[in-house]
């Protein structure tokens, strides 16, 4: 180390992320849909790794090589550039939009010629890579008609295509990965992870990275997060090691602390080894902390809930009980003893909220985890409750149409409602069957009439809150889905009716909809939990567990203690 760290009571903390344009360095990538960062300093430039054009390609497989190659952004995507017709190159705008199907169909159209081909291309959209890479669902089809023509060497280049970049789905995998930058939402109390995707090829992870906090969130994640670094803000880039920044000037100590934890978790998250040296015009971001560690920021962890004792409940016939290796006990309280339990959520803290049927009608309970729990409302149908990061506000889907946020006062005391404003899901239409905030309490989930949809809260106005950017998750799931989650690494679990398919990993970002192995489940799957080293299901039998390692197991096992026993586990956040 090179210097003496003085210990400092790191205090709330604000997101700090710029909205400062940086201007290109010796990587140019779009100005709206860049995978990376456009940034004010130089980094080495990375070695293209296609050799260009092959001698003598026939001219479907030189196109098939050129979509290939556009997955390389480097030095202004000169590799896709050489397969161009020079004029062409020279007027191609690959910077309009990058595009991801499926994949990408061919077909030669009549009036081909030994000189001249046209072909048809065709792929079913599924998303795009946005600015900063971020990745954004997309439903759509690409069409498009690409001429060929032989150069003055007999050698087939493309004369004329459309602006944009078109990657197969295959390829954005295997020339970007997922990294997590992270902000602070908006109570500042915990780190919002925002995915996105990065060229593979960079030489300088760190950099961009970097520079991708300094952007600011991406456009579906902004609403739920703060961006409060002022516009003049910027990173100078890395001399001997340092991370140089300058314009902090107007920042006081809490708000470089803050700043800061969003930088060590972010490098920390894509293996960047530590400590970071961090320097503001030339002296450490705050007295005292002249090199960096998550240590320093232990309290932000964003992985914190990515540890093995993580408390595990189920609810068995109305009663919710408390899971251990060696024993299944009903909880102390009103859990425990009143019956009638449909449904409940309970935080590590304590808090605990259930939904109890009573007659034709719902109750909504709030309280203790094993102590009292008090009614707070009546509905026809209520939905299972999700709890805020704040264990005191948690939601819940009154019959199927209204969100209702509910708060309970620890300082006058009582309870008060609001409804959330879900206006983004009128065109969605339909019932609302499960609604899953996420742990920070930025990202929300729910399944409507069989979909799964994703959207972020915003807060308009002192204890509003409001559900924007909505979209569609795993579109090909149809109207199957019965049950969601979220895991600890931000992504979701569903449960569906399909007997093949009957439950699936959905990514946070919708790039990906993995479905798992089901060779023993019986579907329908009608719950779903996960802690960081196990995922639970019930299907119409059990209650089972699968490790999240998964490996070539491809049977799930019943839950210890709950042989025999159709439970829903339920897992404390």
């Amino acid at each position: 180390m090179t210097s003496t760290r003085k210990p400092r009571p790191v205090r709330t903390l604000l997101a700090a992320v710029s909205c400062a344009l940086l201007t290109a360095g010796c990587t140019t990538l779009p100005s709206n849909t860049e995978p990376q960062a456009l940034r004010s300093f130089d980094v080495p430039t990375e070695s293209a790794t296609n050799r260009g054009p092959e001698p003598g390609r026939e001219p479907d497989l030189l196109l098939r090589d050129f979509y290939t190659s556009s997955a390389q952004p480097t030095q202004d995507y000169f590799a896709a550039r050489s397969y161009l017709m020079p004029e062409t190159a020279e007027q191609w705008n690959p910077q309009e939009s990058l595009l991801v199907v499926d994949r990408i169909d061919l077909n030669t159209q009549p009036g081909s010629t030994s000189d001249k081909r046209t072909f048809s291309v065709r792929g079913a959209v599924i998303g795009r890579i946005a600015a900063g890479g971020s990745y954004e669902p997309e439903n759509g089809v690409y069409e498009a008609t690409i001429e060929m023509a032989r150069n003055t060497s007999g050698e087939w280049r493309i004369s004329s295509l459309p602006a944009g970049i078109v990657l197969e789905r295959t390829e954005m995998r295997n020339q970007f990965q997922p990294q997590l930058v992270y902000f602070f939402e908006p109570t500042n109390q915990a780190l919002v992870m925002d995915r996105r995707w990065i060229y593979s090829g960079h030489e300088s992870l760190d950099a961009v990275l970097i520079s991708l906090i300094m952007e600011g969130p991406s456009r579906l994640l902004a609403p739920a997060v703060n961006n409060d670094l002022p516009a003049e803000a910027t990173f100078a880039g890395i001399n001997d090691g340092i991370y140089q920044f300058t314009g902090f000037t107007g920042m006081d100590a809490d708000a470089r602390l803050r700043f800061a934890a969003q930088l060590v978790w972010t490098l920390a998250s894509a293996n960047v080894p530590e400590p970071y040296s961090v320097q503001v015009d030339g002296a450490p971001i705050v007295p005292g902390y002249g090199e960096l560690t998550t240590d320093d920021f232990a309290k932000f962890n964003p992985q914190v809930t990515n540890v093995a004792n993580t408390p595990l409940f189920a609810l068995t016939d109305g009663v919710v009980h408390r899971v251990s290796a060696t024993a299944v006990t009903p909880v102390e309280g009103d859990l425990g003893t009143m019956g009638g339990v449909t449904s409940v959520d309970i935080i590590t803290e304590g808090a605990a909220a259930a939904v109890r049927k009573v007659g034709n009608e719902s109750e909504l309970y709030v309280g203790d985890l094993d102590g009292n729990l008090e009614p707070v409302l009546k509905a026809e149908t209520i939905s299972r409750p999700t709890f805020e990061l704040d264990p005191s506000a948690l939601w819940a889907v009154i019959d199927g149409r209204t969100v209702e946020r509910i708060v309970i006062s620890g300082v006058v005391g009582g309870v008060s409602r609001t409804e959330v404003d879900i206006s983004a899901l009128d065109a969605m239409g339909g019932d609302i069957s499960v609604l899953r905030l996420s742990r920070t309490g930025a990202r929300v989930a729910m399944i409507v009439d069989g979909r799964v949809y994703a959207g972020v809260v915003s807060r308009p106005g002192p204890g509003q809150r409001r559900v924007v950017n909505v979209h569609e998750l795993a579109p090909q799931l149809g109207a199957t889905a019965l049950s969601l989650d979220w895991q600890p690494d931000g992504s979701l679990i569903v449960g569906t009716s399909t007997p093949e398919t009957p439950i699936w990993r959905v990514e946070q970002d919708g790039s990906a909809a993995t479905s798992l192995p089901s060779g023993n489940i019986t579907a329908p799957v009608v719950a779903v939990a996960a802690s960081s080293t196990t995922i639970y299901l019930t299907d119409a039998l059990a209650v089972r567990q699968m490790p999240t390692t998964g490996g070539d197991n491809a049977f799930w096992r019943e839950v210890a203690g709950l042989q025999g026993v159709r439970s829903a586990a339920v897992i404390a956040n």
